[in-house]
Protein backbone atom coordinates (compact mmCIF):
# COMPACT_ATOMS: atom_id res chain seq x y z
CA UNK A 1 0.00 0.00 0.00
CA UNK A 2 1.59 3.29 -1.05
CA UNK A 3 2.05 5.94 1.63
CA UNK A 4 1.03 9.50 0.76
CA UNK A 5 3.24 11.99 2.64
CA UNK A 6 0.66 14.75 2.11
CA UNK A 7 -2.22 12.81 3.71
CA UNK A 8 -4.01 14.66 6.47
CA UNK A 9 -5.06 13.44 9.88
CA UNK A 10 -8.67 12.97 8.80
CA UNK A 11 -7.58 10.86 5.83
CA UNK A 12 -5.36 8.72 8.06
CA UNK A 13 -8.15 8.25 10.60
CA UNK A 14 -10.55 7.27 7.79
CA UNK A 15 -8.03 4.70 6.48
CA UNK A 16 -7.53 3.36 9.99
CA UNK A 17 -11.30 2.99 10.38
CA UNK A 18 -11.61 1.21 7.03
CA UNK A 19 -8.74 -1.13 7.86
CA UNK A 20 -10.26 -1.86 11.28
CA UNK A 21 -13.65 -2.69 9.71
CA UNK A 22 -12.02 -4.99 7.16
CA UNK A 23 -9.97 -6.70 9.87
CA UNK A 24 -13.03 -7.26 12.07
CA UNK A 25 -15.01 -8.64 9.11
CA UNK A 26 -12.18 -11.03 8.28
CA UNK A 27 -11.91 -12.14 11.93
CA UNK A 28 -15.65 -12.82 12.14
CA UNK A 29 -15.55 -14.78 8.88
CA UNK A 30 -12.60 -16.82 10.13
CA UNK A 31 -14.40 -17.55 13.40
CA UNK A 32 -17.48 -18.73 11.45
CA UNK A 33 -15.36 -21.05 9.30
CA UNK A 34 -13.56 -22.49 12.33
CA UNK A 35 -16.85 -22.99 14.18
CA UNK A 36 -18.39 -24.76 11.20
CA UNK A 37 -15.37 -27.05 10.91
CA UNK A 38 -15.41 -27.81 14.64
CA UNK A 39 -19.13 -28.61 14.61
CA UNK A 40 -18.75 -30.90 11.60
CA UNK A 41 -15.88 -32.75 13.27
CA UNK A 42 -17.85 -33.05 16.53
CA UNK A 43 -20.90 -34.38 14.66
CA UNK A 44 -18.82 -37.06 12.93
CA UNK A 45 -17.26 -38.04 16.26
CA UNK A 46 -20.67 -38.14 17.94
CA UNK A 47 -22.09 -40.42 15.26
CA UNK A 48 -19.13 -42.76 15.63
CA UNK A 49 -19.58 -42.84 19.40
CA UNK A 50 -23.29 -43.67 19.07
CA UNK A 51 -22.54 -46.45 16.60
CA UNK A 52 -19.81 -47.85 18.85
CA UNK A 53 -22.18 -47.78 21.82
CA UNK A 54 -24.82 -49.66 19.84
CA UNK A 55 -22.39 -52.33 18.66
CA UNK A 56 -20.96 -52.75 22.16
CA UNK A 57 -24.44 -53.09 23.66
CA UNK A 58 -25.38 -55.85 21.22
CA UNK A 59 -22.04 -57.57 21.86
CA UNK A 60 -22.47 -57.44 25.63
CA UNK A 61 -25.99 -58.87 25.42
CA UNK A 62 -24.70 -61.73 23.28
CA UNK A 63 -21.81 -62.32 25.69
CA UNK A 64 -24.22 -62.34 28.64
CA UNK A 65 -26.46 -64.92 26.94
CA UNK A 66 -23.45 -67.08 26.07
CA UNK A 67 -22.08 -66.93 29.61
CA UNK A 68 -25.47 -67.67 31.19
CA UNK A 69 -26.01 -70.62 28.83
CA UNK A 70 -22.51 -71.98 29.45
CA UNK A 71 -22.92 -71.82 33.23
CA UNK A 72 -26.41 -73.33 32.93
CA UNK A 73 -25.10 -76.28 30.91
CA UNK A 74 -22.32 -76.86 33.44
CA UNK A 75 -25.02 -76.82 36.16
CA UNK A 76 -26.76 -79.85 34.59
CA UNK A 77 -29.13 -77.86 32.42
CA UNK A 78 -30.33 -75.46 35.12
CA UNK A 79 -30.27 -72.32 33.01
CA UNK A 80 -31.65 -70.20 35.83
CA UNK A 81 -28.43 -70.81 37.80
CA UNK A 82 -26.42 -69.52 34.83
CA UNK A 83 -28.64 -66.43 34.59
CA UNK A 84 -28.37 -65.70 38.32
CA UNK A 85 -24.60 -66.19 38.45
CA UNK A 86 -24.09 -64.07 35.33
CA UNK A 87 -26.39 -61.36 36.68
CA UNK A 88 -24.57 -61.23 40.01
CA UNK A 89 -21.17 -61.08 38.26
CA UNK A 90 -22.32 -58.23 36.00
CA UNK A 91 -23.89 -56.42 38.94
CA UNK A 92 -20.60 -56.67 40.89
CA UNK A 93 -18.65 -55.41 37.87
CA UNK A 94 -21.08 -52.51 37.39
CA UNK A 95 -20.91 -51.56 41.07
CA UNK A 96 -17.11 -51.65 40.98
CA UNK A 97 -17.00 -49.40 37.91
CA UNK A 98 -19.54 -47.06 39.52
CA UNK A 99 -17.41 -46.70 42.67
CA UNK A 100 -14.29 -46.01 40.62
CA UNK A 101 -16.17 -43.33 38.69
CA UNK A 102 -17.44 -41.66 41.85
CA UNK A 103 -13.94 -41.75 43.31
CA UNK A 104 -12.52 -40.18 40.15
CA UNK A 105 -15.04 -37.33 40.34
CA UNK A 106 -14.18 -36.77 44.00
CA UNK A 107 -10.43 -36.51 43.31
CA UNK A 108 -8.87 -33.04 43.43
CA UNK A 109 -8.92 -31.37 40.04
CA UNK A 110 -5.85 -29.16 40.33
CA UNK A 111 -2.24 -30.12 40.60
CA UNK A 112 -0.75 -30.29 44.11
CA UNK A 113 1.87 -27.65 43.29
CA UNK A 114 -0.82 -25.26 42.08
CA UNK A 115 -2.82 -25.73 45.28
CA UNK A 116 0.27 -25.11 47.40
CA UNK A 117 1.08 -21.99 45.39
CA UNK A 118 -2.46 -20.69 45.92
CA UNK A 119 -2.19 -21.33 49.66
CA UNK A 120 1.10 -19.41 49.74
CA UNK A 121 -0.49 -16.52 47.84
CA UNK A 122 -3.48 -16.48 50.20
CA UNK A 123 -1.17 -16.42 53.22
CA UNK A 124 0.91 -13.63 51.65
CA UNK A 125 -2.20 -11.55 50.96
CA UNK A 126 -3.57 -12.06 54.46
CA UNK A 127 -0.17 -11.12 55.97
CA UNK A 128 -0.02 -8.00 53.82
CA UNK A 129 -3.46 -6.90 55.04
CA UNK A 130 -2.44 -7.27 58.68
CA UNK A 131 0.65 -5.08 58.35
Amino acid sequence: MPIDPDAGITDLVRRLGDDSKRLMTDEVELAKLEMHESLARAARGGIRLVLAFGVMTVMLVALTLMLATLIGRVANGHMWIGAVVTGIAELALGFSLFRKGVTAFGAPKSLPQTRESLKDTRNWVSDARVT
